[in-house]
């Protein structure tokens, strides 16, 4: 069969003959009766309030499951031969491990139930093809964030609450060889000299790994995945994430090319928030993106995705997000989007909105839009820049038309909690002036906020001349109307 190792020994035989798994088998075969439990759904919320609720526990299988599994798997890659293996394409690769995994099964007399056998091979496929225990866990679209610490304890976050799962990995080393295999598709490594490393799935989800010496109890894997089918404005709008009279005011400040910055904690939706924004960038427009791990999702034909290149083994070919936005100024670019500001590339991502590239976008780290002012400052002054607090104010006051500001909430909701306009200064102050807000009013009995989002009256705001020069100051004006009646 092909993808069997090419030895003058049947693979049946060399899998009998092996004296390591004999004692596995020998286990297998006492517990005939005693197969793995299937699992069982546990309920999202505790009955007990007002504690609490309880991490939900899910996906649990037996030590003796896992005691099989290792034995099978040790056998499999024993017998199989990798090398001609990779030649195949999944589909066929997956059908090959299940064939041989079947007859290892039938070898050892390893007796389980049919829907056991068929999660085993699930797994072992994963574990030979994919991300090990992690696929489940990716294939599922409520899942938002996947927090892996250490090879034994796995958290989700499914609709802004985090969960126990029950996954977990054979050992550190598998947990090792899957956090290797994620960042080596992009061309990073994670290793005792380089033990923190940023990445991204194909799909575009974020990937943080950290690894002992830094971790203490075992490499810790955290994934801020993406859903398959691409956010809207509209999606946002049926999630209450903003009304849809803010949803329409958001697609004018995109289609007039407003220079905006997108604020907020972290996990509040601010690379989602980008991403709908985005769609309201025109199809002839040359958008280029500068990233640390490139996730962003445009839909637009003419985009230049660049990203962050770290040192190599000897501290050299580092590129740094300041390179990226630099090298964008000479790439004719219509609007540069950078996907997280995080440091002195903030003076030359404004230098660009103040320099003929409206309608450039990024997002940071801020509680509130005045917070993220003083943060986009403060990471100016670390960039060594020798410039007087009001120049730098002017500069900002220049270049920023609107802050969004994003928020999750305690109840794990995700809102758009400030539309705000940048003015101008006074003396040393930055003006600004909301145009939406997002007012909690209470919480009904199940513990989820209720709140609304207000217009403040703004009746023209600062941006006016600019949505009537691209012929939206009447969309613009209709929908701060109806969101004030």
């Amino acid at each position: 069969m092909f993808g069997r190792r090419n030895d003058t020994q049947s693979a049946p035989r060399k899998v009998a003959a092996e004296p390591a798994a004999a004692p596995a088998a020998a286990t297998a075969k006492a517990e005939p009766s005693a197969p793995a439990p299937a699992p069982k759904p546990v309920s999202v919320r505790a009955a007990i309030p007002p504690a609490p609720p309880k991490p939900k526990v899910s996906d649990q299988r037996s030590e003796n499951y896992y005691q099989i599994k290792t034995t099978i798997f040790n056998a499999l890659i024993d017998t199989i031969d990798l090398t001609q293996l990779a030649q195949l394409d999944g589909e066929s690769a997956r059908e090959e491990i299940r064939d041989i995994v079947n007859e290892i099964l039938s070898i050892k007399n390893v007796v389980m139930s049919i829907s056991e056998q068929e999660a085993l091979l699930q797994d072992i496929c994963n574990d030979v093809l994919g991300y090990g225990p992690l696929e489940p866990l990716l294939a599922r679209d409520d899942i938002s964030d996947i927090m892996v610490n250490g090879a034994d304890r796995t958290f989700i976050e499914v609709g802004g609450k985090v969960e126990l799962t029950g996954v977990r990995f054979r050992d550190n080393s598998q947990l090792m060889n899957i956090c290797q295999r994620i960042v080596s598709q992009v061309g990073r490594r994670v290793d005792e000299a380089s033990p923190i490393c940023d990445a991204r799935l194909p799909d575009g989800s974020r990937v943080n790994v950290i690894v002992p010496p830094l971790a203490i109890d075992g490499p810790a894997l955290t994934i801020r995945k993406f859903r398959r089918d691409k956010l809207t404005m509209k999606n946002l709008v049926e999630w209450n994430s903003i009304s849809a009279e803010g949803a329409e005011v958001l697609g004018i400040i995109g289609k007039v090319r407003c220079n905006t910055l997108i604020s907020g904690g972290t996990g509040s939706g601010k690379t989602t928030l980008l991403n709908c924004l985005t769609a309201f960038i025109d199809t002839d427009e040359r958008v280029i993106t500068c990233e640390d791990a490139a996730e962003l999702q445009l839909q637009q034909p003419h985009v230049v995705r660049l990203e962050t290149r770290p040192p190599n083994l000897e501290g050299q070919g580092q590129i740094t997000m300041t390179e990226l936005v630099r090298n964008c100024l000479r790439m004719r670019p219509e609007r540069i989007i950078v996907g997280e500001v995080r440091g002195p590339e903030a003076f030359d991502l404004l230098q660009a909105m103040n320099t003929g590239h409206d309608g450039s976008m990024g997002t940071l780290h801020a509680n509130s839009p005045r917070e993220a002012l003083s943060r986009l400052e403060g990471m100016i002054t670390m960039g060594g820049y020798n410039l007087p607090s009001k120049t730098i104010r002017e500069m900002i006051c220049g270049s920023i038309d609107v802050i969004i500001q994003a928020a999750r909430l305690r109840d794990g909701s995700r809102r758009i909690t400030h539309i705000t306009e940048v003015l101008g200064t006074e003396g040393d102050v930055i003006i600004t002036q909301d145009l939406f807000v997002y007012d909690i009013e209470g919480e009904d009995e199940t513990g989820r906020l209720i709140g609304k989002h207000k217009a403040t009256g703004i009746a023209r705001p600062a941006f006016w001349d600019r949505a009537r020069y691209y012929n939206q100051h009447h969309a613009l004006a209709a929908a701060l109307d109806r969101a004030q009646g």
